[in-house]
């Protein structure tokens, strides 16, 4: 379905509508909250949390800022950061068996094959080193541009001018 015509039947908030979005994104946005929470249960609880913000905050979207996948991406990254951020999750984190740790190890190898699904990381390959390095820490890890700035010691300016020039790259790629 075309983003004009699916933007269309999310505003009249049919029904239909909400099962077209859940149908046509749900696989790429959990693939990316379950890449920075590594917990199937709590990423589930996220994506229909993300969801819920998408479907109430859907007016408030505006096409020429950008396109609906990157308005959702976003959403979804920020409400997924919001949890780990959270004083609750971070509590229920202390306490792990020793199960959850094979889980998550035998589970990370399936993440690349999520992220390649939704076709991402092949366009990210091509980008050059600090471009990835960027993207890697800001979109796949969860840091935020400050944290990402701290991490790489570079300034937090030109964190934020590389991120916007490697994703106006990949924006271009994705294009072609």
């Amino acid at each position: 379905m075309e983003q004009e015509q699916l933007l269309k039947e999310l505003l009249s908030k049919s029904d239909r509508s909400f099962t077209l979005l859940y149908d046509n994104y749900s696989k790429s946005l959990y693939a990316v909250i379950f890449n920075l929470i590594k917990n199937r249960e709590e990423a589930e609880d996220v994506l229909q949390e993300a969801f819920v913000k998408i479907w109430n905050n859907i007016d408030s979207y505006n096409e020429s800022k950008g396109r609906l996948y990157t308005w959702m991406l976003n959403i979804t990254r920020n409400t997924t950061i919001d949890k780990l951020r959270s004083k609750g999750y971070n509590n229920s984190q202390k306490n792990h068996s020793a199960d959850n740790f094979v889980y998550m190890l035998e589970d990370n190898s399936k993440t690349v094959n999520k992220i390649d699904a939704i076709g991402i990381s092949r366009f990210i390959k091509k980008l050059k080193p600090k471009c990835i390095q960027i993207i890697e820490l800001l979109f796949f890890q969860g840091y935020t541009q400050q944290e990402a700035s701290e991490e790489l010691e570079i300034p937090l300016g030109t964190v934020k001018t590389q991120n916007r020039n490697c994703m106006n790259e990949l924006r271009t790629m994705i294009n072609e």
